[in-house]
């Protein structure tokens, strides 16, 4: 009986063993794979940050290799900040997206400089230009208003100095009403933009997609009058295409 036991003992200890041996590796492979994500969002994280000692352009030189689409869209989604994930999802980084950055810093002041109705911000290799809906069209409307046309008039017009970028507009609601009808009526803001900015202004058709978020994507609180009326927005992403990637490698000698 002892000796039965023994073996058994005996056994059981070689199977823990053998367990302690792979839970090892596995934990080696886990702590590696999450050593690489935290790496990739700490990078983002710093970018998002607004660090002083880094500018705007140096911002697109880091995020591209901080985690491309991956990170970009995880971002984006804790963030509530659809424009923020997209951006630094299409970034590409290193020299060759510090050029770009250069080139969207020059983009983005003249925006900030013409076009006062709207807010506007750099993130890394992108412009995110904000709109408030109540500048583009009337309430639960998405036919956007001659005053719009005022409004949209001097930023089309650097649209057009600067072809060489992608311009994707994304559609928001607020909280109020149902998530059905909100997703609907972003949707359908969106593509009056898109169609205005195409038709009226004859932007290429190949620079311009939309996207309706509904009220899922949030920027501000939906808990007062005032972040509901921030949320009711319009965002122009405005992203490097591919003349313009290829143009900023070459500048780079990659």
């Amino acid at each position: 009986m002892n000796k039965v036991i023994n073996s058994l003992l005996f056994t059981m200890n070689s199977m823990n063993n053998i367990g302690i041996v792979i839970g090892h590796r596995i934990n080696k492979i886990a702590m590696k794979t999450i050593r690489t994500i935290f790496v990739a969002f700490s990078a983002a994280l710093l970018l998002i940050a607004s660090c002083k000692s880094t500018n705007r352009t140096q911002k697109g030189a880091v995020i591209g290799g901080a985690g491309g689409a991956v990170v970009g869209g995880a971002i984006g989604k804790a963030a509530g900040n659809t424009a923020l994930g997209a951006i630094i999802g299409a970034a590409v980084g290193g020299t060759t997206g510090a050029i770009i950055g250069h080139k969207m810093d020059k983009q983005a002041e003249e925006i900030k400089k013409e076009v006062p109705a709207a807010k506007v911000e750099r993130v890394g290799e992108g412009i995110v230009v904000e709109f408030a809906s109540n500048v583009l069209f009337d309430l639960n409307s998405y036919a956007i208003t001659k005053e719009a046309d005022n409004n949209l008039h001097e930023l089309i017009i650097i649209l057009n100095k600067y072809p060489d970028t992608n311009i994707e507009i994304q559609g928001h609601t607020d909280s109020t009403g149902t998530a059905e009808y909100n997703q609907t009526l972003s949707e359908k803001r969106a593509n009056a933009v898109a169609v205005h900015l195409t038709t009226v202004h004859h932007i290429a058709n190949t620079r311009v997609t939309t996207k309706g978020f509904g009220e899922s994507a949030p920027k501000y609180s939906n808990s007062t009058e005032e972040g509901r009326a921030e949320n009711r927005r319009v965002d122009f992403l405005i992203t490097a295409n591919k003349k313009m990637k290829a143009d900023a490698k070459k500048e780079a000698g990659q």
